[in-house]
Order: C-alpha cells, then sequence, then structure tokens
C-alpha cells in the first residue's frame, strides 16, 4: 500500500517536472496589447563636477548693444527737426535694453526709442531727447558732427 502510494507521488512529480513550473492553467492572461515596465526607484542627477567650467558672460553689454551713431542727410534732419539721435544698435537688442545702453554710456535721458530693421538687416534705433536737452549739443560732445 505504501509503495503504492508513493509511485504514485513519483509519478505525479516527474509529471510537474515534465510540465514546467507555469502550466497552461497557472500562466496569467493578457488583454492589453502593450507591456508597461514597472515603476522604479528614480534618483535625482548628482552630478560631480558642472559641465561648465565659467558661467557665460552676458552677450549683450553697453557696448555691444550701441554700435554706432548714425551720422547721414537724414540723421542730421532729425537732430535738428525732432531733437532725435540716431543709432545703429545690436540686432538682437530690445527697446529697454537700447535706453539703458545710451542713458549708461552718453548720460542722456530718453523720452521714446524707436527702432526699424534696416535691408541690410541692420538694426536702426532712433532715440527721442526731452525738449529741456538740446540734441545738437549731445550730438557735437558724442562727435557725430
Amino acid at each position: 500500500m505504501a509503495k503504492d502510494k508513493s509511485v504514485k507521488q513519483a509519478k505525479t512529480a516527474s509529471k510537474k517536472m515534465k510540465a514546467g513550473k507555469l502550466t497552461k492553467k497557472g500562466t496569467k492572461i493578457r488583454t492589453n496589447v502593450h507591456f508597461k515596465l514597472p515603476k522604479t526607484l528614480k534618483l535625482m542627477r548628482n552630478p560631480k563636477y558642472s559641465k561648465k567650467s565659467l558661467p557665460r558672460k552676458t552677450r549683450l553689454d553697453k557696448f555691444t548693444i550701441v554700435k554706432h551713431p548714425l551720422c547721414t542727410e537724414s540723421a542730421m534732419k532729425q537732430i535738428e527737426d525732432n531733437n532725435t539721435l540716431t543709432f545703429i544698435v545690436d540686432i538682437n537688442a530690445n527697446k529697454n535694453q537700447i535706453k539703458k545702453a545710451v542713458s549708461d554710456l552718453y548720460q542722456i535721458e530718453t523720452v521714446k526709442i524707436n527702432t526699424l530693421i534696416r535691408p541690410d538687416g541692420k538694426k536702426k534705433a532712433y532715440v527721442r531727447l526731452p525738449a529741456s536737452r538740446e540734441a545738437l549739443e549731445i550730438a557735437n560732445t558724442i562727435g557725430i558732427i
């Protein structure tokens, strides 16, 4: 009797060994075609050294914003009639940057700044001065005239 029982156990064990751990009955039925990886621990970056040796220098300072004053006939007419100075400025500079650069370089306050991009790709800035300051005097000190 004990021998029959042990033989039966051995046969069932050999069947299971031949079938493998997961049989047809034991496999998980997948209903979705996309396999998503399990969420694992995501650590923040912890660099041992900085990638840049030096911080980037500001590209637009007052000397690179204002390239040079313009002294054409139409610019002279603007100085005389509209109390306006004309400058060639950096293409990337905006009106606020131009205003600050002109005030730093030439110690003049401005009322208004108009800009345009010329057909040759350079930016022209018209700097309108207050009525208290004469554009002709400032143009003399700058060296336009």
